[in-house]
């Protein structure tokens, strides 16, 4: 795995060295001699992951690690710290400032450059979506969050350990917002994982009952899973346990005897980075959502229209089976606009959309296709069943009166035209040819005066 990692140091010497290990292994390597510079570098070549030295003059490792994760253009970066420092308050200080990891020196090289891997790959899992999510943020669509914020968020813990001397008392005080779940069977816990959202995963790297790097390595397989991160329990000095357990999948791990203190920490990193990673995958399903939608009636806009008839038609054919399309024109909304404003011609158009979508069924797919002209796309639809809807359709925007504005005096009435097509059943018909005839029918319906139903000719 080739990945870009950012050494940050004050001794040159230190630099050079780590430097050297690293590209042996084919990373890319940077350096820099200051917090200051590391927050600088850090936004300009967005390294994969931050290899971090605490006592700096000046700015020291804390507070650089506390900037990096407090700044959203930074936040998502793997640190490491890596010091001489190997007091447990030390380490805790340095996992409270937002650190993924707190390495003491010396460190063995073979469990630094897991840590490397394992982390560097959950960085470049989340990289897409993280791309997606700040194009929204851009554009105001979506707000960047910092990972502090996520600390009070609901969060659910499975705990599988067969051990029955476990020391559960590690866990009796907790934030209110955790639930735990204990569970010593593997199997009840992969059912458990399968039918309910766990925010993590604590494994105890001992189990006796069944091989804990299969069970870590499985939950990755899942996709209910994949991107649930897993806190492993290991004894103190077992490094092959450790390395082989990054390799699996662990994104952290707690070496026994555990402290308390260190055990929240962690606890709390990773919570973050999944809520974290929450937020970004919901933040692109609305990203999607919004290139698909039109923002004004939230109807289906002409790109998913596109699409969509696309992927219907030549099912369609094969099956024989009809599809109608109906064009639907505000008469004179010009008029509407130049006497109300374009703020009630929006109204319009709103209540229209709503009514449009009130007026379809499941399988069918309602679009603003540009300014006041709207599309139903019907599935399984012939001619009389389509007629049928559109007029239906038509009758009812002209027999509602439609409010605007907060006064419910204020009302305007209008009335559509509507143009129809439909395919024969096995006819070789394009989408783009279907469109043109519905809107040639919906010309025929305008100049024929306008609130009518005109079904195109064969």
């Amino acid at each position: 795995m080739t990945a870009h990692v950012l050494v940050v140091d004050d001794l040159e010497p230190n630099v050079k060295l780590l430097e050297a290990k690293l590209r042996a292994e084919y990373f890319e390597v940077t350096g820099a001699n200051s917090g200051a510079a590391a927050l600088e570098l850090a936004k300009e070549v967005q390294p994969d992951i931050i290899l971090l030295d605490v006592m700096m003059p000046g700015m020291d490792g804390f507070e650089t690690c506390s900037r990096l994760k407090a700044d959203h253009e930074t936040c998502h970066i793997p640190v490491v710290m890596v010091t001489a420092l190997d007091q447990q308050e030390d380490r805790i200080a340095g996992l409270d400032a937002g650190a993924d990891d707190f390495l003491t020196k010396p460190v063995e090289d073979v469990a630094l450059f897991a840590r490397v891997r394992s982390l560097t790959r959950l960085k470049m899992m989340t990289d897409e979506l993280r791309l997606s999510h700040a194009t929204g943020a851009e554009l105001g669509i979506l707000t960047n969050a910092k990972l502090a914020e996520f600390d009070t968020t609901p969060s659910v813990i499975l705990i599988v350990d067969d051990d029955p001397d476990r020391d559960e008392e590690l866990f009796s005080i907790r934030p209110d917002n955790y639930t735990i779940i204990y569970e010593a069977d593997t199997k009840n816990a992969f059912s458990l994982l399968r039918e309910q959202k766990v925010d993590l995963i604590i494994v105890n790297m001992s189990l006796e009952t069944y091989d804990p790097l299969r069970f870590c390595s499985t939950i990755r397989t899942l996709s209910e899973t994949r991107l649930t991160p897993v806190l492993a329990m290991v004894r103190q000095g077992d490094t092959r346990k450790l390395v082989r357990s990054l390799d699996v999948g662990v994104n952290d791990y707690l070496t026994r005897p555990i402290d308390k203190s260190e055990m929240g920490a962690r606890i709390r990193t990773q919570l973050r980075r999944k809520h974290y990673i929450d937020q970004l995958r919901a933040s692109f399903q609305v990203g999607l959502e919004l290139a698909v939608t039109d923002q004004l009636t939230g109807l289906y806009n002409r790109r998913y229209l596109a699409t969509h008839m696309a992927n219907l038609f030549d099912p369609a054919e094969v099956e024989k089976l009809p599809i109608s399309v109906l064009v639907m024109d505000v008469d004179h909304f010009k008029a509407v606009n130049d006497t109300h404003g374009h703020d009630v011609g929006d109204s319009v158009l709103r209540e229209l959309g709503s009514r449009l979508e009130q007026n379809v069924r499941g399988m069918d797919i309602a679009c603003r296709y540009g300014g006041e002209e709207f599309v139903l796309l019907m599935p399984k639809t012939d001619a009389a069943l389509a007629s049928m809807i559109a007029e239906r359709l038509r009758e009812d925007i002209e027999n509602h009166k439609i409010t605007y504005g907060d006064d419910s005096n204020n009302t305007i009435q209008v009335t559509v035209s509507i143009g129809i097509a439909t395919t024969s059943p096995g006819e070789t018909t394009s989408p783009q040819d279907i469109l043109k005839k519905a809107d040639d029918a919906l010309y025929q319906a305008k100049n024929q005066g306008r609130n009518k139903v005109v079904f195109a000719a064969a």
